[in-house]
């Protein structure tokens, strides 16, 4: 596939891989969802930028002197899907950490990160609730948190004998713990901080 500079000239009904993805280079953020392209929201929100940051900022303070890594979009992820062609699927979460450094390379991260957090927006909200819940319970990552700027709750999900079980949503006043990092509390009242 030659380089494709317009959004446009793709055949969004065709299927395709990560290499024809590292082909493109036009303006517009896409994912890759087996195959199929999606094609994302434009710029976060301020709100969704905020949120975002207050949690980035709490991971890179508490994983500061551990093995794991914090990532924030746009940052590729490749997900091994296991009922699709291998490397159709690219996703850009939110946040991600991923413990394992050998799944982190030049191009992002090849593998499920450990714990990948999306932050919902009016328009993306069915495909974070939805598709990538069950694109991330199949590739195998071990912790999802769904953060809702709306509602001002964050629902954690883990990983457990290959099926996610949810915790009950934390609210503002309580603390967000998280099974896979026990060291892990984060006030909700943070997440949201500044938020509108």
């Amino acid at each position: 596939m030659p380089t494709v500079k317009n959004f446009s000239d793709l055949d969004l009904t065709k299927t395709y891989t990560y290499s024809d993805y590292l082909l493109w280079q036009f303006s517009e953020r896409v994912e890759l969802i087996k195959g199929f392209i999606l094609k994302m929201s434009p710029a976060p929100s301020s709100n969704h930028q905020k949120i975002s940051q207050n949690i980035n900022k709490y991971f890179l303070n508490l994983f500061n002197n551990h093995p794991c890594s914090v990532f924030v979009a746009p940052f590729d992820v490749r997900l091994p899907i296991k009922s699709a062609k291998k490397d159709t699927t690219v996703v850009q979460p939110d946040i991600c950490i991923i413990c394992d450094e050998d799944k982190i390379d030049d191009k992002g991260c090849k593998g499920a990160p450990d714990l990948i957090v999306e932050i919902l927006s009016p328009k993306n909200s069915k495909h974070d609730v939805d598709t990538k819940f069950n694109l991330y319970l199949e590739s195998g990552v071990k912790e999802y948190w769904i953060v809702e700027p709306e509602a001002r709750i964050v629902l954690v999900y883990s990983l457990i004998n290959e099926e996610y079980i949810g915790s009950k949503p934390f609210s503002e006043g309580e603390i967000i713990k998280s099974p896979l990092f026990p060291e892990m509390k984060i006030a909700v009242e943070e997440v949201f901080l500044r938020v509108k």
